[in-house]
């Protein structure tokens, strides 16, 4: 015992067995060996530092028997050639483990000697041994055990370097952390034989051992050796790789070994591989012959080994490799091995809202077969499990079943996650995922826009037409309601506007006392108050409007005037009037695209809101024509009238003149248009008449230089027309 042990260049031998126990132990380029001395009578050496054990600078531990390293603080192999080596090995209390770059942690030995002292391996029991699955709580070493390397009770553990064991078992770790270019290995560390051990025939070509796959046969001169059968249980493998059988020959193979991390207690809280964990089965590249030497030929490869995961949850990082492939066969002739088995236990799943992913998988996980040599063939593939999981789940890591299948069974086959029943979905919907995966055969869904609503995926109008008993049902009563619709606006025509809105103050008959002697243009009032035999005799022509009255194409009259009046109108001034009534007539652009709007969407709108426009056209029409033209189109209105007017006027005004003439001479007996020249006043009334004739050409010149009237003066072409007038 002591408080500190440093080493530095220096060496300590043990025979037998040691046991040490210090605080501190500190080896810088410095050996410990032990030499157990081949006896099994010897106890296991153990070394106890309760505080540090650090080994630099190719410093190294050694014994070819039983070793055991407890402490409760740090153990570090620091770097290249930092070992520690024993027949059996166990490491345990320590806080951490770190086995750095080029550092060994190794049980047993490879090179060791023929007296050492070996751990014996259950290579013909088909069962599992209970330590793997339920191991020991007090971390002591016991021979009696499977175990050639145990690391138990530590916290963390990172391995930049190199840990190699037939049957390496972690026991109550929180964490494992293989970094890259970290190697935890059991290849070719397994059975020469065991219980799927590889035949060999006497042509001497072995077929490969069997385990999770079975061992390639095989074959050399027409002769094929029989490879090693399946064995050990896919859920829970805890069983060493078979070799190729034939022990006594130099080329024989070992399978791998096995690999146990956590136990059905304990599990690991993490397990980080970045770099390799491998269970391999051996390779064998030489030729082996058989007891006569006849003939010559390849041993078959081993089989992979187990590798049985207790743990939470699981990453593996680029590039990194978690293997238990079956060995390849030698030449010539050699079956390859088959391969090995490799189990994920994962002690808690979480389920429903609390689902986690348990595993990160970047890396390769393989159990392939080892291949055949010329003419042997190809070991098959071993097996690769997971714990069942739960409903929602399904695979090796239990990931959530696809989306649009649901699993409502325990069960890791892909199988079990079924299709969703497709009538469950409306065609606008799409599934979604749902954490922790879908339990039952109603799977979450969504629409595909947010135009449709939930549950059926229905517009609003869809949604409309459901509610009243689906689309037939909604077209029947919609048609229902728009003929409904249709007559209550008929009926409210007729009653608000069934009374002739377009007739006017309009005289009775017998009180019109319209002059038809001169032209004239009658208002749409009174053409409308009136029919055709009503029309009376002076009448000249009637113009009808032109086109159907509408939003399109709206009534229009033709700018030439009819033949029948082209001689009572200015043409100039016609085709102004027809302009403005035209202008009147037509219709507005929104007007238009308002009735369009109501034909697709209610047609008896439509119908009433066109009738109401021309309504209103017609109201302006008449109006316009009423009220506010001067009829100005029309000739020998005004002329007409100026002209007798001026005629009445001037006749007055002779009679008046001569009246007080012949009272002031007395009374005379002479006829009216009878005068005497001797009188002295005869010429006034006829120079009166002369003179108002001329004034009155005068006052109609503008109109007759029109053509208004028919010029009547002394000056026109036909002066017989001055004295009819």
């Amino acid at each position: 015992m002591a408080e500190e042990l440093l080493m530095s260049d220096s060496m300590i031998k043990v025979y037998g067995a040691l046991r040490m126990s210090v605080k501190m132990l500190l080896m810088w380029n410095s050996e410990m060996q032990i030499d157990g001395g081949g006896d099994a009578m010897v106890g296991t050496s153990l070394l106890e530092a309760s505080n540090l054990v650090v080994l630099r600078e190719k410093s190294s531990i050694y014994s070819n028997a039983n070793l055991g390293v407890h402490g409760q603080g740090l153990l570090k192999l620091s770097g290249s050639g930092d070992t520690i080596k024993a027949q059996r090995l166990i490491l345990s209390l320590f806080y951490n483990i770190n086995v750095g770059p080029g550092s060994v942690l190794q049980a047993p030995l490879e090179d060791a000697a023929k007296g050492d002292l070996a751990p014996r391996l259950n290579c013909e029991s088909p069962s599992c041994p209970e330590e793997l699955i339920h191991p020991p709580e007090d971390c002591s070493v016991n021979t009696s055990l499977s175990f050639t390397l145990q690391i138990c009770r530590v916290e963390d553990i990172t391995v930049d370097g190199l840990i190699q064991g037939s049957v390496i078992h972690v026991h109550r770790a929180r964490t494992v952390a293989v970094n890259a270019g970290g190697l935890i290995t059991a290849s070719r560390l397994g059975c020469k034989g065991g219980v799927g051990k590889g035949h060999v025939e006497n042509a001497g070509a072995g077929g490969g051992g069997g385990h999770g796959g079975q061992g390639g046969d095989g074959y050399l001169n027409g002769v094929s050796s029989r490879g090693g059968e399946v064995y050990g249980i896919a859920d829970l493998p805890c069983e060493l790789g078979s070799g190729s059988g034939n022990s006594t020959s130099e080329g024989t193979t070992a399978g791998g070994g096995i690999i146990v991390m956590g136990s059905m207690e304990h599990s690991l809280s993490s397990l980080n591989i970045f770099g390799y964990v491998r269970v391999d089965g051996e390779s064998n590249h030489q030729a082996a012959g058989n007891q006569s030497a006849t003939n010559m030929g390849g041993s078959g490869g081993g089989s992979g080994g187990s590798l049985l995961l207790f743990l939470h949850s699981l990453t593996l990082g680029n590039n990194s490799l978690v293997s238990s492939a079956g060995g390849h066969g030698g030449h010539v002739g050699g079956g390859g091995g088959g391969g090995g088995r490799i189990h994920f236990d994962w002690s808690n799943i979480p389920t429903g809202d609390e689902y986690a992913p348990l595993a990160n998988v970047k890396g390769t996980i393989y159990t392939r077969g080892g291949m055949g040599s010329d003419g042997g063939h190809d070991g098959k593939d071993g097996t690769v499990t997971g714990k069942e999981c739960p409903e929602g789940l399904y695979g090796i890591f239990c990931e959530e079943c696809p989306i649009g299948t649901y699993k409502d069974t325990n069960g890791s086959d892909i199988s079990l996650c079924q299709p969703c029943p497709p009538e469950e979905i409306p065609h606008r919907g799409t599934y979604i995922s749902v954490r922790g995966g879908v339990t039952q055969p109603s799977c979450p869904y969504v629409c595909l826009s947010e135009k449709y609503h939930m549950p059926y995926c229905y517009t609003p109008l869809e949604e409309l037409m459901h509610t009243f008993g689906g689309p037939w049902l909604f077209g029947l009563l919609l048609s229902g309601l728009l003929v409904l619709l249709a007559l209550v606006l008929s009926v409210a025509r007729m009653k608000i506007i069934g009374t002739d809105e377009f007739s006017g103050p309009v005289p009775p008959p017998h009180e019109s006392q319209i002059d038809h002697s001169f032209p004239f243009l009658e208002s749409l009032n009174e053409v409308m108050e009136s029919t055709r035999t009503e029309e009376s005799e002076t009448h000249v022509h009637r113009m009808y409007f032109m086109g159907p009255n509408t939003f399109g194409e709206p009534w229009h009259l033709p700018h030439s005037p009819p033949h029948r009046i082209d001689s009572i109108v200015y043409e100039d001034a016609f085709n102004r009037f027809v302009d403005e009534i035209n202008s009147l007539a037509a219709y507005q652009w929104w007007e238009g695209s308002v009735h369009s709007i109501l034909a697709v969407l209610a047609y008896p709108f439509a119908w009433s809101w066109q009738q109401w426009r021309r309504r209103k056209k017609v109201q302006q029409l008449r109006d316009f024509v009423r009220s506010e033209y001067d009829h100005a189109c029309l000739r020998s209105c005004r002329s007409r009238a100026l002209y007798e007017g001026l005629k009445v006027t001037a006749l007055i005004y002779g009679c008046y003149y001569y009246q007080i003439q012949s009272s002031s001479r007395g009374p005379q007996n002479l006829h009216a248009w009878n005068f005497s020249t001797e009188e002295s006043g005869w010429w006034l009334f006829p120079t009166t008449l002369l003179i108002c004739k001329c004034i009155q050409a005068r006052f109609v010149d503008r109109h007759i230089a029109n053509l208004e009237v028919q010029d009547r003066t002394l000056y026109s072409n036909d002066p017989a027309k001055f004295w009819d007038s």
